[in-house]
């Protein structure tokens, strides 16, 4: 068993070797007489970091009862489906959507990439069609998380005539304040700046009948239990709430017995991590031998669209630098960088104009990236559960995917 630590001493400039090469800019060895810092965590057996994918076995699949066409949706939102080839639903879309339909509160709990976007939109989509006078509020953890349910409900509505705004921290207010403005029916935010709306006067919750919780474990974790509370409090006593996670922690518990009415619960995820990913660890001893062994795996041909997990916003940058540095095409996202600088950092990382993307766990969780190869997670996660949700990122729409996490040893 290990414990999650974290490892910031630094390579010391001033070292008789004046080698200033490597990660830390700086040269030397690092200090050893000194017990590395203990940071909040859990235990988790290195074991299961170590697991090969079982993509080439032949799994029962889960049995689908329903064709997007058997949920009587209206007829322009059919036919753009049909448009983008959506026929088939995914197992939370086929078990959730007609319970949506039917008004009724729900939890849903499904793993990364099962599809949750459409399983809530597709359903509220249609409830507004039909009445134009429904609001909905969808709050996401993350902006890129929130911007993402925007962008899918965009390619959802086209001859719909209803319209969104999306409400987050580090974009331009001036944008988001017009988009209220127009009264959409969809508003999709992060916690803060919608509480910040709400304060002003700008966005009373008052006014939406329809809430959607998305990624909501990641938002307790984040210490966003307050504003929920009161977005939820705030609301009309008579709506349709939607509660979409990974897990069922206590605090989420409370909450749907607080706040939901007889609500259908829905599950489709599964115990472990992707059955899709090939999981190993990679031993290392000091912080420059760790960062060559880094770069000795980013050379493989195979590892064609790497995202990097690292702990800190402060270590993501240098780690980036470093990377940079050395003639990798490498970005970062952290929450330490503007909207627009993690929009385009998004951006290149999905076109290929990049090839590593390092991140926190911003990037963790809802982030629909097609055809990442491999996760690496150069340093531990602080929980099991954050571990699952970074692999998540690859090993998507049945494809095979490679996740690696660095584990320091004496």
């Amino acid at each position: 068993m290990i414990r999650r630590f974290t490892n910031q001493k630094r390579f010391s400039s001033n070292s008789a070797s004046g080698n200033r090469g490597g990660f830390f800019g700086g040269g030397g060895s690092r200090t050893r007489n000194r017990p590395p810092k203990k940071m909040r965590g859990e235990y988790i057996d290195i074991a299961k970091f170590v697991k090969k994918a079982s993509v080439d076995t032949v799994l029962m699949p889960t049995a689908i009862e329903h064709k997007f066409s058997d949920f009587g949706l209206c007829p322009q939102l059919q036919k753009n489906l049909e448009t983008r080839k959506y026929l088939i639903p995914t197992p939370i879309q086929d078990q959730s959507i007609m319970h949506t339909m039917a008004g009724k509160d729900m939890i849903g709990l499904a793993n990364t990439g099962t599809g949750k976007t459409a399983a809530f939109l597709l359903p509220l989509i249609n409830k507004c069609f039909h009445d134009r006078s429904q609001n909905v509020l969808i709050v996401a953890p993350t902006r890129e998380l929130a911007i993402q349910i925007e962008e899918e409900f965009k390619k959802f509505t086209p001859s719909l005539n209803l319209g969104s705004v999306v409400c987050v921290g580090g974009a331009p207010i001036y944008k988001q304040l017009n988009g209220l403005r127009r009264h959409p029916n969809f508003v999709i935010g992060t916690p803060g700046r919608l509480q910040d709306f709400n304060k002003r006067g700008l966005l009373p919750f008052s006014a939406f009948q329809n809430v959607v919780l998305d990624e909501i474990d990641r938002m307790l974790d984040m210490g966003f239990i307050d504003e929920i509370r009161k977005m939820l409090a705030d609301m009309p006593k008579k709506r349709q709430s939607l509660f979409f996670s990974a897990t069922m922690p206590p605090k989420i518990k409370e909450l749907t017995k607080q706040f939901l009415i007889d609500p259908i619960t829905v599950k489709v995820s599964s115990e472990g991590a992707s059955e899709n990913v090939d999981q190993d660890i990679v031993r290392f001893v000091g912080r420059q031998v760790k960062f060559d062994k880094l770069k000795d795996l980013l050379i493989k041909a195979d590892l064609k669209k790497v995202l990097i997990f690292s702990e800190t916003k402060r270590d993501v940058e240098r780690l980036t630098e470093g990377l940079i540095r050395d003639g990798f095409k490498a970005d970062s996202i952290h929450g330490d960088r503007k909207h627009n600088q993690r929009q385009k950092a998004l951006a290149k990382f999905k076109e290929g104009e990049v090839q590593i993307l390092v991140a926190t766990d911003v990037a963790a969780r809802g982030l629909d990236i097609k055809d990442i190869t491999h996760v690496i997670n150069f340093t531990v996660p602080q929980t099991y559960d954050d571990y699952i949700h970074r692999i998540g990122r690859t090993g998507r729409e049945n494809k095979k995917g490679f996740a690696l996490t660095f584990v320091e040893t004496n």
